[in-house]
């Protein structure tokens, strides 16, 4: 774990996070026993869940009670979901699948593409490798998507209309990649195994530079799923239950707490001046006021 001392860098940004979490959350219960471990949101305000233990997508549409169903793949048979992501321009809901394989007590992976209304297949992809795990999804501006295999250290890039992604980058200091954002034209990811952030710069022609493992300024417990917003970063952390603001400057991040006590916070999403995170362990999604 990389840490750094620098009080006067942490003084000059711990004003960032001052928000009036007094306001009231938003809670969306999921069916128990779903464990949504990723969440995003569609064109007015549409919440999707992906579940980590049943074939399910959900949805709750904006002050509904409960999330409700959206897709099933239980033709996969044990199906189950990480990462879910919605890229609205191109009407696509994006998704990480784990499913079993025939005959076999193993899991494949695959990357899988939604229509993001009808939540009818468009897009399936399997990634390569007998413990693939595809995690999490970013999409650029030109709406290429990013997305993270977990075990294997790598990222794979899928370009608008293509119909085979190719392996971005794969590097010793990936294993346990797990969530992917796009920020200001560089990829940040999270390491869940070495608790870890690191950047990824991207050079003029589109090709990954060397991860640049960021000096954080306290520790971090399993980062998880990380999203960009307004120009700053949101990171939860799957093993203390919270939340944080992450400010980058040079090769320092500050880590500022915006709230703990989630039960298990395995995804965060910034929408309309809110953040919601997804409580794996809780089967909900629960929203709170967006620092400024």
């Amino acid at each position: 774990m990389r840490r750094f001392p620098h009080a006067a860098f942490a003084l000059a940004c711990f004003c960032a996070v001052s928000p009036a979490l007094a306001q009231p959350s938003v809670i969306v219960p999921s069916k128990a026993g779903a464990n949504p471990e990723n969440i995003t949101m569609a064109p007015g305000g549409m919440l999707i869940l992906g579940s980590s233990t049943s074939p399910f997508i959900y949805r709750a549409r904006p002050g509904a009670a409960t999330a409700e169903p959206f897709i099933d793949t239980s033709v996969d048979g044990d199906a189950r979901f990480l990462g879910v992501l919605a890229d609205a321009p191109t009407n696509t809901l994006w998704a990480c699948q784990m499913f079993p394989v025939p005959n076999t007590t193993r899991r494949a992976s695959a990357l899988r593409g939604f229509d993001l209304t009808t939540g009818q297949p468009k897009f399936r992809w399997a990634l390569p490798g007998d413990n693939a795990s595809c995690n999490d999804i970013t999409v650029a501006p030109d709406h290429t998507a990013y997305f993270t295999d977990t075990p294997n250290g790598r990222i794979y890039r899928l370009a608008p209309g293509a119909q085979v992604p190719e392996l971005w980058l794969e590097d010793r200091a990936l294993p346990g990649v797990d969530g992917i954002t796009l920020l200001n034209g560089v990829i940040y990811v999270t390491n869940v195994f070495s608790n870890n952030l690191y950047r990824i710069p991207i050079d003029a022609a589109g090709k990954a530079g060397a991860p640049e493992d960021l000096w954080l300024s306290q520790s971090i417990k399993g980062p998880d799923a990380i999203r960009a917003a307004d120009g700053k970063l949101f990171l939860a952390e799957n093993r203390s239950g919270k939340v944080d603001l992450v400010i980058v400057q040079g090769d320092k991040a500050l880590i500022t707490k915006i709230k703990d006590g989630f039960e298990g916070s395995t995804a965060v999403e910034p929408y309309a001046g809110m953040l919601w995170v997804g409580e794996a362990r809780g089967n909900r999604a629960t929203a709170i006021p967006m620092p400024k």
